[in-house]
């Protein structure tokens, strides 16, 4: 017999098997909630909430190779060309393939995109607010959160 692991709150099987016990279940819930109120902050901006988050890629870092952006982002080029298609279409990016590597594709800001920062500051602070959570609450839940998702990313790597 095998002793519980260290994290075990000992609970029987049978409890721990009650959707209220289900960590991934609590995430997906707050992850849905988010996306309501993000859905209301980007509005405005005409964003949704993956093409903001490239939008806030690109503010912070500059013209960027489309992997580089996926990288960031978690996500594969199947999901992040359609994104970027939209947000060229929309004059917030333009795409180019690299001068050093034609296999490369590199995507910039427009004038309009880098316009939009300025008026996509209010959006942290509306989340933020929407929270209920203190700025240290906040950090402390990212931090538990890397890690759960470092240990989560090794698991299925070695499971």
């Amino acid at each position: 017999m095998t002793s519980p692991p260290p994290s075990d709150p000992g609970l029987p099987d049978a409890e721990l098997l009650r959707l209220d016990h289900q960590v991934c279940f609590s995430l997906q819930a707050a992850s849905r909630a988010f996306g309501g109120v993000y859905r209301d902050a980007l509005k405005e901006l005409g964003l949704t909430y993956p093409q903001y988050l490239a939008m806030m890629v690109l503010w912070e870092h500059g013209p960027l190779p489309v992997k580089t952006i996926g990288e960031r982002l978690h996500l594969d080029s199947g999901t992040l060309s359609p994104l970027l298609k939209r947000l060229e279409s929309a004059g917030l990016v333009r795409r180019e393939r690299s001068p050093e590597d034609e296999r490369s594709v590199i995507v910039h800001l427009t004038e309009a995109g880098t316009g939009l920062r300025e008026r996509a500051l209010s959006v942290p602070r509306t989340i933020l607010g929407a929270t209920g959570l203190s700025v240290q609450e906040v950090l402390a839940l990212q931090e538990t959160l890397a890690r759960l998702t470092d240990s989560l990313s090794r698991a299925g790597r070695t499971g």
